[in-house]
């Protein structure tokens, strides 16, 4: 029993003395300071997480205040002015696409609050077909709708496409300084036959039908097919230039320049009968319409669609300008 008591006290004297050696203290102070580091890098990751919380809810609530994730309007007065925007570039991919802007403005019409429409325009212009899809909508929705006026307000340019949407409607507003006009269809491209030639580059190209290599920027380009494109794009010109007439009636002038491509300040436009009068949205809504209470009709994607849709876009423009140089498209621009 006396052996073991004295093993006993040997060993606890031996554990007493590793831990006062120089090693052993500082092998506990490294696992107190890797478990203070630990805690500090925990308590930082919470704070960045609840930081990150409080910044999607931040950002959600000024995505919902702005409409983001809805595509109609609500409104709480009597009477309102039902506003939709024709922004950008008009096309099928576009924030400007047919789809959309039809849509809002079926909208705007059937709400039994609306007291008119107003389509803001700010556009170069882009698809005949897409312009021309709005502009018989819009027609439409007038004759269905006959007490409920539809007016177009022009902000900084409403040119080609804008212009054949504009036309449409009862009247059209514009600031001295709008651009106006380019009644006008264009197709473009380039050639590199030449080059070829002086890099010694062959083309190979099959087809199967003696105009199917119709615009190819590699290929010399035939008088025919050249008179074809020509005519087609006066065959769009003239549906162009119908279609103004038609909405605009004697108001425009009897001029050639008018249907030349050309572009006008909003004061000259009102001259030549292109435009009827000065005024902004607010003006139209308050003095026209008589509803000061403006309520925006226009689909507003959310901010994971409109992201989508732009590397989509881009995408697609990439792999086309991959593909071909040349705007096989005709375009109102």
């Amino acid at each position: 029993m006396n052996d073991t008591a004295e093993r006993d006290g040997r060993t606890g004297q031996a554990a007493q003395g590793s831990t006062e050696s120089p090693a052993g203290a500082r092998s506990l102070i490294e696992r107190v300071l890797l478990a203070t580091v630990e805690e500090q890098r925990r308590a930082r990751r919470w704070r960045i997480f609840f930081r990150l919380a409080w910044l999607g809810v931040a950002v959600m609530a000024l995505a919902l205040g702005a409409g983001y994730f809805s595509s109609g309007a609500i409104s709480t007065a009597d009477r309102h002015t039902a506003l939709v925007e024709i922004k950008g570039l008009i096309d099928t991919e576009g924030e400007a696409s047919a789809d959309d802007i039809t849509e809002s403005l079926r909208q705007a019409f059937e709400d039994p609050r609306t007291a008119g429409v107003v389509i803001r325009i700010n556009s170069p212009g882009g698809s005949p077909v897409q312009s021309g899809i709005i502009y018989d909508e819009i027609r439409r929705l007038r004759e269905r709708h006959p007490t409920t006026p539809l007016y177009a307000v022009v902000e900084e340019v409403c040119a080609s496409g804008g212009y054949y949407i504009a036309a449409a409607a009862d009247r059209i507003y514009v600031d001295r300084a709008s651009l106006i006009g380019s009644i006008g269809v264009l197709m473009d491209g380039f050639g590199f036959v030449d080059a070829m030639k002086k890099l010694g580059v062959e083309r190979r190209l099959l087809t199967a039908g003696e105009n199917k290599a119709f615009l190819d920027s590699f290929s010399p380009l035939a008088e025919r097919q050249r008179e074809h494109a020509q005519a087609m794009l006066d065959e769009i010109h003239r549906q162009f230039i119908d279609a103004v007439k038609r909405g605009r009636g004697d108001r425009i002038k009897d001029s050639p320049e008018i249907f030349s491509g050309l572009v006008w300040s909003g004061a000259r436009s009102v001259e030549l009968g292109l435009a009827d009068a000065l005024g902004s949205v607010h003006f139209v809504a308050r003095e026209v319409i008589q509803a000061e209470d403006i309520v925006d009709f226009s689909r507003h994607e959310n901010i994971a669609d409109k992201l989508a849709r732009r590397i989509g876009a881009e995408a697609g423009r990439v792999v086309a300008q991959t593909l071909r140089t040349s705007s096989d498209l005709p375009r109102l621009r």
